[in-house]
């Protein structure tokens, strides 16, 4: 079998990019399965049947984590994890709990973490700043500043949709900084509104020496929407809006130079969009990782 094919249908493991001046770590947590069918509810049987090397049991493999950011002696991360749970939802399975390990493996600790950015206020994507570790007294990034889409964070109770309670985002209310696009948080990082998939959803573009990478979190959950932008999740509050931001972002992380970062995208988070036919497909990077410190 193909190594791509494999890598479709398993969860990342630590890999490591640069990004000029940026040493970018993807940091796993756990992972996720989705009904696929029920994920992307406009899809086809037809559909199906021509992408079932994405599809594990008729489900999406799916990864969770954040991604270690390093400038120098500084670190940030973009998104925290699912923390140390396990969650079913209608459509299938959350699990968490190895992003610290992730992250000592990295050559980190919690402590050295300056700022996490976060994408939007789903649970997979904050876990850490609300859940302690077992055994610990408190989250472990309780001295961090912490990032969300000015929108985001002034429209929060709209995250209660998707079963965001209000005492889960008290435990880290004090330490929010909203951020508007373009604002920088970290030197080569700024923030890029990719509203849709939650109202204020929040991208970050990391640029030096001629280097760019796109982190554009839930705007795209499955490489296969590169091909198909048309096609929304269920979870997605404005689904004609994602779609639309979609459509740009693609076309964004076809630009030279540019690498994107697709937090969900199983073993492939890493690549290009690229052309095919009359569209773009997702091209993974294929490379030999970084080992991690």
């Amino acid at each position: 079998m193909d190594p791509i094919a494999e890598r479709l249908t398993n969860p990342a493991p630590i890999r490591t990019v640069s990004c000029g001046e940026l040493t970018v770590t993807y940091l796993p947590d756990g992972l996720t399965t989705m009904n696929a069918r029920a994920w992307l509810p406009a899809a086809s049987e037809e559909f199906w049947r021509g992408h079932g090397e994405y599809l594990a049991d008729d489900c999406f493999v799916g990864s969770v984590g954040g991604l270690l950011v390093e400038h120098g002696t500084r670190a940030m991360l973009i998104d925290a994890g699912f923390g140390p749970l396990v969650y079913r939802t209608g459509v299938g399975i959350l699990r968490g709990g190895a992003l610290l390990d992730s992250l000592a493996r990295a050559g980190r600790t919690p402590a050295e973490v300056e700022s996490v950015a976060l994408t939007h206020l789903h649970a997979d994507h904050f876990g850490w700043l609300w859940r302690a570790a077992p055994g610990q007294p408190r989250p472990p990034f309780t001295h961090a500043r912490v990032f969300v889409g000015a929108q985001e964070w002034r429209q929060r109770a709209l995250a209660a949709m998707s079963g965001t309670r209000p005492e889960m985002l008290a435990m880290f209310e004090r330490q929010v900084s909203p951020v508007e696009e373009g604002d920088e948080i970290f030197p080569g990082v700024r923030a890029l509104a990719l509203p849709g998939h939650t109202v204020g959803h929040t991208g970050y573009v990391l640029e030096s020496h001629g280097q760019r990478l796109i982190a554009f979190g839930d705007a795209l959950h499955s490489s296969l929407q590169i091909a198909h932008p048309e096609l929304s999740a269920v979870a997605d509050l404005d689904p004609m809006r994602s779609a639309d931001v979609r459509h740009g972002l693609v076309e964004q992380l076809a630009a030279p130079g540019t690498l994107g970062y697709g937090c969900h995208f199983a073993d492939v988070q890493f690549g290009n969009a690229v052309p095919n036919g009359g569209g773009r497909v997702w091209q993974p990077r294929r490379f030999t990782p970084v080992p991690a410190r």
